[in-house]
């Protein structure tokens, strides 16, 4: 059954100069920014009884009204998946995915995910959008990832993900001689030909992503990757565009290439790896209620683990 929501506020003076969108967030803490935005571009929140603008300059003093009807999230169902849990407590749920889970229900898997598995784990989650999911990461990709237990611990993870305030680092292994570590800022939004695909494209939305070196091999390297922004397959777009695939990756990878020289071993290695190696390896954020920083790690998955191993083979061969 959908619910009526009406909110009437004033906004104080103390907030004088600052953004709408801004002064929202903190009037109506129990909403995410991107709710509130969205409320306010359909017209479900008006100031002073006229639709604004998110970016409008507010004064003080300005009368708000919230009126929306919210329909109940979608019924999912609770599927008993296993799912390896790092951490959790009466407001978090920490998660380290397994390659070949789908994150969350779409076109083509509409269930056998983890949204289905956590409803099993934690009932209660059937209360929260998206069953307290935050965010994502590939089917294919690994590692951790947070859920929130409560609807308060939602809209404070979904802030400090806007705010790029969590700490995210990813372990990869990408083709190609890659000297030195960098910083890619380029703009990704859909390909303008592939849909399906992302690209780096002008009119895409801001992508900023760290990279060192861990350690180098004869054709390959494995990276750290930090992410400022997470778009959509932010890495796996990022590292191709710098002519540095990830190993295996079915989408961005181009041809399957071997280094010069390389034995048999290493061959049916890279042949074998149908996946991009990519894991989420460390994850940091403050806990919303405690305001204490937490960090996890994951340690790497044990086919990248035996990919890394056959290489150190065939670099001590050379």
């Amino acid at each position: 059954m959908s619910e009526r929501l009406q909110l009437n506020a004033t906004i104080p003076d103390a907030l004088a100069g600052r953004r709408l969108d801004q002064a929202l967030a903190e009037i109506f803490s129990d909403y995410s920014r991107s709710r509130l935005k969205q409320w306010l571009e359909s017209g479900n929140i008006l100031v002073e009884g006229k639709k604004s603008r998110p970016k409008d300059k507010i004064w003080g003093g300005e009368e708000v009204v919230l009126d929306v009807v919210l329909t109940p999230p979608r019924e999912y169902v609770a599927q008993a998946i296993p799912l390896d849990v790092v951490y959790e407590d009466e407001q978090l749920l920490v998660i380290n995915k397994p390659s070949g889970l789908v994150v969350h229900p779409g076109s083509g898997n509409p269930d056998g995910t983890l949204l289905n598995a956590l409803l099993h784990h934690a009932p209660q989650l059937e209360n929260i959008p998206r069953a307290g999911i935050v965010h994502r990461i590939d089917k294919e990709t690994t590692g951790l990832l947070v859920v929130a237990k409560t609807l308060s611990a939602q809209t404070a993870l979904v802030t400090q993900l806007q705010d790029r305030a969590f700490e995210r680092e990813y372990d990869a292994i990408s083709v190609g001689m890659m000297t030195a570590g960098g910083r890619i800022e380029e703009p990704i939004g859909r390909h303008p030909v592939d849909r399906v695909r992302m690209a780096v494209v002008s009119s895409g939305k801001e992508a900023v992503t760290h990279y060192r070196v861990a350690e180098r091999f004869r054709g390959h390297v494995h990276i750290k990757v930090k992410l400022e922004t997470g778009r959509t397959h932010q890495i796996r777009v990022h590292m191709a565009y710098r002519q540095y695939p990830l190993v295996g990756d079915p989408v961005y990878g181009g041809r399957l290439r071997f280094p010069r020289g390389c034995g048999e071993t290493l061959r049916q290695a890279l042949r074998g790896f149908k996946r991009q190696a990519l894991h989420a390896s460390r994850l940091g954020l403050v806990h919303p209620e405690s305001g204490e920083y937490i960090e996890w790690s994951a340690e790497l998955p044990e086919d990248m683990q035996q990919l890394i191993a056959v290489l150190h083979q065939d670099a001590k061969a050379d």
